[in-house]
C-alpha cells in the first residue's frame, strides 16, 4: 500500500540521517583522539555492528588502526590505536581474552619465555639422552624377584621341547596324514553302513 511505502521510506531516511550523524560524531571523537598527545589508544563504548563498521571506516580514513573486541554482540566494542602505538599480537590477545594490557607483565612473560628457550637450547647442545628405559624394571619388582633372580634365570635357561617345532620323539601319534585320513574315512563308511 502507498502509506506503508511512505512509512518505509521515512524510516530509511531517518536511519540514513542517524548514520550520517553518528559518523560525524565519530569523526569528531577520532580527531580529538589524534590531537590528544598522551593517549596512545582509545576504547569506545559497546556498539552495534553498523556503528562499529562506521567507526572502523572513520579510523582507517584518519590513518589509525582499529580492532573490535568482546564476545557477544551486545558487549562488542572498538579500540582505536595511533599507528606509532600499534598493538603487538600479545596485546591483542590480552584484549581478546577480556584482560587489561599490562606492559610490565608482558615483559616479564617475554623474559621467562627467553629463559625457557635458552634452557632448551642448552639441553639440545648437551646431546640426546643415552638410549634405554628411564628406569630399571628390576628395581620396581626387586621385592618380588630379588636382586639377581633375572641373571640366574638367564644362565639356566634351556629350550623347552614342548613348544615350537616338536621333535618326532615327543609325538604321540606317529601316523602320517594319509594314514590318519584313511582311518577317519573308514570309520565314517562304517557308521553310514550301520545307519542303513
Amino acid at each position: 500500500t502507498p502509506e506503508q511505502a511512505a512509512r518505509l521510506k521515512k524510516l530509511q531516511e531517518q536511519e540514513k540521517r542517524q548514520k550520517v550523524e553518528f559518523r560525524k560524531r565519530m569523526e569528531q571523537e577520532v580527531s580529538q583522539f589524534i590531537q590528544a598527545t598522551g593517549e596512545p589508544r582509545r576504547r569506545f563504548q559497546p556498539m552495534n555492528k553498523i556503528e562499529r563498521s562506521i567507526l572502523h571506516d572513520v579510523a582507517e580514513v584518519a590513518g589509525l588502526t582499529s580492532f573490535s573486541f568482546g564476545d557477544d554482540e551486545d558487549s562488542r566494542y572498538v579500540m582505536v590505536f595511533k599507528k606509532e602505538f600499534a598493538p603487538s599480537d600479545e596485546e591483542l590477545e590480552a584484549y581478546r581474552r577480556g584482560e587489561e594490557w599490562d606492559p610490565a607483565r608482558a615483559e616479564e612473560r617475554r623474559r621467562l619465555r627467553e629463559l625457557a628457550a635458552q634452557q632448551e637450547e642448552a639441553e639440545l647442545e648437551r646431546g640426546p639422552a643415552p638410549p634405554g628405559p628411564p628406569t630399571d624394571y628390576k628395581d620396581k619388582y626387586r621385592h618380588l624377584i630379588g636382586s639377581d633372580a633375572a641373571k640366574a634365570a638367564a644362565r639356566t635357561m634351556e629350550a623347552n621341547k614342548a613348544y615350537g617345532c616338536v621333535p618326532v620323539a615327543n609325538k604321540r601319534d606317529t601316523r602320517s596324514i594319509e594314514e590318519a585320513m584313511n582311518e577317519i574315512r573308514a570309520k565314517k563308511r562304517l557308521r553310514q553302513a550301520e545307519d542303513e
